[in-house]
């Protein structure tokens, strides 16, 4: 189950958000010191690789998020999450969470979602959770089959359309999407074969 991923989520999403949000600039890498999360960029995706090392085992939280806009101009950031604690994929696959500062969007659980553009079309289903630093959010249900699906249209797509019941939340660009999946199955050790070859 994602139980992990969702605190995972939760505990690294203000970091990521205001990381992708400041408008920084894409580079290597950044790792100042063994104790914060060392973080890459590929294009406009940013990831943290987080080690919690208790003594006894040590497990990697590991996340990649963008920033974006939606029409109406609100801030916005989608992340993925996954630790190596948790099932990992083909079994299962990283949680995705929609942060947007557009108190207009359905809230609920099980809210029909679309994603992808004119070509690929992924149906899924979110929930919006309590809002994470003030902000609204929605997690997509994590089915893996449904996850591969909307995780393989996120690599073939150049903008992916978002909606969630018949409201348009945003068209998310997926510049360095690839990249930064791989660094996620990289660090936290598990084939990225099915989504990004």
């Amino acid at each position: 189950m994602m139980r992990i991923s969702r605190l995972a989520a939760a505990a690294l999403l203000c970091s990521l958000t205001a990381f992708a949000t400041s408008g920084a600039v894409a580079q290597d890498e950044t790792k100042p010191s063994a104790d914060l999360p060392a973080t890459k960029t590929f294009g406009r995706w940013t990831t943290i690789i987080d080690t919690l090392d208790t003594g006894q085992d040590a497990h990697k939280t590991c996340a990649a998020s963008t920033a974006f806009l939606d029409g109406a101009g609100n801030a916005g950031s989608l992340t993925l999450s996954i630790s190596s604690g948790d099932a990992l994929p083909p079994d299962a696959y990283p949680a995705i969470m929609f942060i947007v500062d557009n108190k207009t969007l359905p809230t609920g659980n099980k809210i029909a979602a679309t994603f992808g553009d004119p070509g690929v079309k992924v149906a899924a289903t979110v929930t919006s959770n309590a809002a994470a630093g003030g902000r609204p959010s929605w997690m997509v249900d994590n089915q893996p089959k449904t996850s591969l699906a909307l995780l393989r249209a996120m690599r073939k797509v150049t903008s992916l359309d978002v909606v969630f019941g018949k409201q348009a939340v945003a068209s998310i660009p997926m510049d360095g999407f690839t990249k930064a999946y791989r660094n996620l199955g990289t660090s936290c050790g598990f084939a990225t074969k099915d989504v990004a070859p």
